[in-house]
């Protein structure tokens, strides 16, 4: 701190921006990838990698690609171009309830052995949120 006020150049505030960027840009290529696929591929094709896309109607399977990649852009964009910065904690809250719904469709198929990666992607999208509401809304103070 100088002068009462949190210095933005600080090692932990440096360290905090590039895991945020590393983990948005990890975020962006699996929603995107997976969008991509769902959207492009025959469900024949994707259900034999995720058997539950060959069990649901077409229609379903697509909305969901397409919500992976306005996600999947959403997450990143805004942070690296600095327009409307605010829409990647958005972004990464959509995301996050995207996993928690996935989560509980698995689960009520009785499923949960496909549930660990969106467990995963969960709090990479909970860090993104913590960590860019943190650094949008000035609350910077690293010193937890």
């Amino acid at each position: 701190m100088q002068n009462g006020k949190h210095n933005p150049k600080t090692p932990q505030r440096k360290a905090l921006h590039i895991s945020l960027l590393v983990v948005q840009v990890v975020i962006c290529v699996l929603f995107l990838t997976a969008g991509i696929m769902k959207l492009t591929r025959p469900v024949s094709e994707i259900s034999k990698i995720f058997p539950w896309t060959g069990q649901v109607p077409e229609v379903f399977l697509r909305s969901i690609a397409l919500i992976d990649i306005a996600g999947g852009i959403g997450i990143l964009l805004p942070s690296i171009t600095s327009i409307y910065p605010k829409l990647t904690v958005l972004a990464a809250f959509g995301c996050a309830l995207l996993q928690v719904a996935a989560i509980c469709f698995h689960a009520v198929r009785n499923e949960l052995s496909s549930t660990p990666f969106n467990f995963v992607l969960l709090g990479l999208c909970v860090f993104v949120i913590w960590g860019r509401f943190r650094t949008i809304y000035g609350k910077t103070n690293t010193d937890w």
